[in-house]
């Protein structure tokens, strides 16, 4: 495919204006200390319909012929690209219906029908919306959109891209998370097309999930390669195969892409909350996991894409939970004891002595393995951080007891 032109990307533009709000960016000291460069979020997550995913339904739909539209569009989704197409319908008059998971969250579910759509749900995983939305459109004439494998959707997602370097004009380096790939193919064509104007190059990291990523080794074949997935908390951006067109793009533009784990996500969601105050979903902060996990480097300004926001309470109570255990601030401990009176005092007072702070007691006599004069002491703890938590154990160790670490 040919890359797309700053004409393209700059008539989206003029397409989605008065449509989507030209989100801020915040500077990161704390990210910038790491990064030995200034860092610059780009707020994504603030978004209308809290992601990206508006920019590119918005101009796909409005491609669309007075046939098409009239025939109506359908879509699969777990959240951010169902929001985005329906939002993009109800503003065009599009009759809109999206299949999603049964599990999906309930905020994007209640939001997607919010926007005026008619929703279905079935299946346990997205495979099966996209089945039956693909079924839907072969059987009802309805136009299937597509969530990054179309050349206007890659377009109307470059939008970002021009903003991103209109912003910031100076940026040398721009970090973008990558599932299916539109985002990325936007982005890079879009700001390279722009520093070409000032005789500038700017380089583009691409992140993936490492339970997800299958641009490494699609890169490597040359070509999209479908790989098996494992699960993700960055469910936004785990997709088993890279799009074909924007395959092609991210190919020729993109220099680099790198993977970091689950719990290189769940510390940058902790990092954004604690130091930038704001609410980013995995898929949204895996820029900033790379930076924190030392998987990029940079020579100027960087620019981070938070891409969406859209996490759902509930998974952010537990990913919190996990980032401050992956950052050595949380652990829930479990310790055999004697049976006799006194133990939880003094353990109490060892963990006092260590400086961690008691959260939470669980004290049991009923446990697999334990035998009838043993108790099992279950303590969830906050430390300062990995050299703590292994001074916290130690002094336990020292005192004569077993800790193990049951929540890491």
């Amino acid at each position: 495919m040919t890359i797309p032109t700053l004409a393209e990307f700059e008539d989206a533009a003029a397409v989605l204006d008065g449509v989507i709000v030209r989100t801020p960016f915040d500077v990161s000291e704390h990210l910038s200390d790491l990064l030995g460069q200034p860092v610059y979020l780009k707020l994504e997550n603030l978004q209308r319909t809290g992601s990206f995913k508006i920019r590119g339904a918005t101009y796909r739909l409005s491609r669309l012929t007075a046939e098409e539209r009239a025939r109506g569009v359908v879509a699969a989704s777990a959240g951010n690209h169902a929001q985005g197409v329906a939002l993009a319908a109800q503003k065009l008059g599009i009759a809109a219906t999206i299949f999603m998971p049964l599990g999906v969250p309930v905020p994007k579910l209640l939001a997607t029908r919010g926007y005026g759509a008619e929703v279905v749900l079935e299946g346990a995983t997205v495979e099966t919306p996209l089945r039956l939305a693909a079924e839907f459109a072969e059987r009802t004439g309805a136009v299937l959109i597509h969530p990054f494998d179309h050349r206007d959707v890659i377009v109307g997602q470059g939008t970002l891209g021009l903003e991103v370097y209109d912003g910031l004009p100076e940026v040398d380096t721009v970090i973008v998370g990558i599932g299916g790939g539109g985002l990325i193919a936007g982005v890079a064509a879009a700001v390279r097309a722009r520093a070409a104007l000032d005789g500038r190059t700017v380089r583009i990291i691409g992140v993936q999930a490492e339970n997800s990523a299958a641009y490494p080794s699609s890169l490597a074949a040359g070509e999209p390669l479908e790989i098996a997935t494992t699960p993700t908390i960055a469910d936004g951006i785990a997709v088993a195969r890279p799009g074909d067109i924007p395959f092609a793009v991210i190919r020729e533009l993109v220099d680099e892409v790198v993977t970091v784990s689950d719990d290189d996500i769940a510390r940058a969601l902790l990092v954004l909350l604690e130091r930038a105050k704001q609410v980013v979903e995995p898929a949204g902060a895996v820029g900033v996991a790379a930076i924190l996990a030392g998987k990029v480097t940079a020579t100027g300004p960087t620019a981070v894409i938070l891409s969406g926001g859209n996490i759902d309470p509930l998974l952010l109570q537990r990913v919190v939970s996990h980032g401050l255990a992956a950052s050595g601030r949380y652990m829930t401990l479990q310790i055999p004891l004697p049976d006799r009176p006194g133990q939880l005092a003094r353990v109490s007072e060892l963990l006092s002595i260590a400086g961690a702070n008691v959260i939470e007691v669980l004290h049991t006599r009923h446990g697999q393995g334990l035998q009838i004069s043993e108790v099992i002491l279950q303590l969830s703890v906050e430390t300062r951080g990995t050299e703590h938590r292994a001074h916290v154990i130690s002094v336990l160790e020292d005192a004569g007891f077993s800790p193990r670490i049951a929540l890491d």
